[in-house]
């Protein structure tokens, strides 16, 4: 890293979107929001176990039939869960269209819940008329309840519209805001255009007719931010991709939807006003991140309790070495801007906690004892951070975290340093084994680490794993 590539200009102008085609740009992401359910799957919930209660009334003659209540509820839950069955959808739901997933699912939950109470006793065995009937009025239960659920949030869409940004080419982006100001039942009531890309002449021409209808065209960071603010913007709708402002709108708390030609092996499940619609979700709310958080816990537990013996050790050296205070304590940026405190051995003793919080690098100075040396090339003084996995602060691997004035000036400075921050921060990345450690190229960590985000897999985890294992074998320090 060299001091140009560091430095910050002393101004820093407005980024504006509308770029040439082709053109990319990224920006700083704001303080996240917290996303307010729009519709949660409570009402559709209570549908599911209002069903299997009424159903289970009809097996008066069958012993433990709450025991069958709770066997076919759990799985109807799991099965209607894992369909996305509960979850709110881009405009109104038709019960009819839902009716052959539901009546499916809750076929496979009695058969499953039938068969196994047969086989675990005589006495259950539930007869096929009773099954029948029962099957019966699960569905035509959970379809009533559910079509009540579904015109209450129909009238509440009408009455209550949520206010929306509508992202794309400005021409294509107005008719397909007219389009939803025209049809109120999808609760959607676009109050802007972000521009991107287009042609410059149709461009210019709708940034006219735009306004003359009232219907601002937005085309930079701060009246994007000035208009979520004012509006109350819940949903931004993507007629075009561009990851740079799906991340923005996701940090705002917003629902994203893309729009438009579905892309191969992403069906659109669902339509505004017959164009083809779909959740992008953010990365926080994947289900592999879950798995990630297990492999964390798992692997950090025993590996802190192994290192228990080095851990005293290092204890031992800095506090013979460099007096009291052997844990170094510091303030860095984790996943979505939150700020945590991370742990080391301390190997330096700083003047003041400004030298602490805005010098880059103490590899060479001269204040450092032999035993800090060693920590450092050794990178043993990182061992601490295994409490900061266990405690979620942190993950094994991600990318690595930063001081906030760091954090501050690079995100500046580097197109899509701040959008590391979408995955939680690690002990080591993909950067880190590839030797992008200490005094090296920001702007080369910042590629790997969007990389390691986008293509992120529990088995490149792994990987990485191994990797920075086989390295400490031959240790170079930061």
């Amino acid at each position: 890293m060299t001091t140009e590539s560091t430095s910050v200009p002393p101004s820093f102008p407005s980024r504006r979107l509308a770029a040439p085609r082709g053109g990319t740009h990224r920006l700083a992401l704001p303080p996240r929001r917290r996303a307010r359910r729009r519709f949660t799957g409570l009402p559709l919930f209570a549908a599911d176990a209002l069903a299997v209660l009424l159903a289970v009334c009809l097996l008066s003659a069958v012993h433990r039939r709450w025991e069958v209540a709770l066997s076919v509820g759990a799985l109807v839950v799991l099965l209607d869960g894992r369909a996305g069955l509960y979850r709110p959808a881009a405009g109104p739901v038709g019960v009819l269209d839902e009716l052959p997933a539901l009546a499916a699912r809750a076929g496979v939950a009695w058969c499953v819940t039938a068969a196994a109470a047969a086989a675990y006793s005589p006495a259950l065995a539930i007869g096929p008329l009773r099954l029948c009937a029962a099957y019966g009025t699960h569905v035509t239960a959970v379809v009533a309840v559910r079509g009540l659920a579904h015109g209450r949030r129909r009238r509440l869409a009408r009455a209550h519209p949520r206010s929306a940004l509508v992202i794309g080419v400005p021409g294509a982006a107005r008719r397909f805001a007219s389009a939803l100001a025209q049809h109120p039942e999808y609760g959607i009531r676009p109050v802007g255009v972000v521009g991107v890309a287009g042609p410059r002449k149709d461009e210019e021409r709708v940034h006219e007719q735009a306004r003359e209808r009232g219907l601002p065209v937005l085309t930079t960071s701060e009246e994007i931010h000035r208009a979520v603010i004012q509006n109350t913007v819940r949903d931004a709708v993507f007629l075009t991709e561009d990851e740079g402002l799906v991340t923005l709108f996701q940090h705002y708390g917003c629902a994203t939807w893309r729009v438009g030609a579905e892309p191969a092996g992403e069906p659109m499940s669902d339509h505004l006003w017959g164009y083809g619609c779909r959740r992008l979700v953010p990365l926080a709310e994947r289900r592999g991140l879950t798995a990630k958080r297990a492999l964390d816990v798992a692997l950090a537990a025993p590996a802190l309790a192994l290192a228990l013996p080095v851990l005293l050790l290092c204890a031992l050296a800095v506090r013979l070495s460099d007096g009291p205070g052997v844990l170094f304590r510091q303030e860095r940026v984790g996943q979505n801007g939150r700020l945590f405190t991370l742990l080391k051995f301390r190997t330096l003793r700083p003047s003041d906690e400004t030298e602490s919080a805005t010098r880059w690098s103490v590899a060479d100075d001269h204040r450092m004892s032999a035993a800090g040396h060693f920590l450092r090339k050794t990178s043993l003084d990182e061992l601490p951070q295994l409490w900061n996995v266990l405690r979620g602060d942190m993950s094994l691997v991600g990318p690595r975290p930063e001081r906030p004035y760091f954090v501050a000036q690079f995100s500046r400075v580097h197109a899509g340093y701040a959008a590391r921050h979408r995955m939680p921060v690690g002990l080591t990345g993909l950067a880190q084994v590839h030797g992008l450690r200490g005094d090296t190229s920001i702007e080369d960590r910042c590629r790997f680490d969007n990389h390691y985000i986008d293509h992120w897999s529990l088995w490149q985890d792994v990987c990485i794993l191994l990797r920075t294992a086989a390295g400490l074998v031959r240790p170079t320090g930061s």
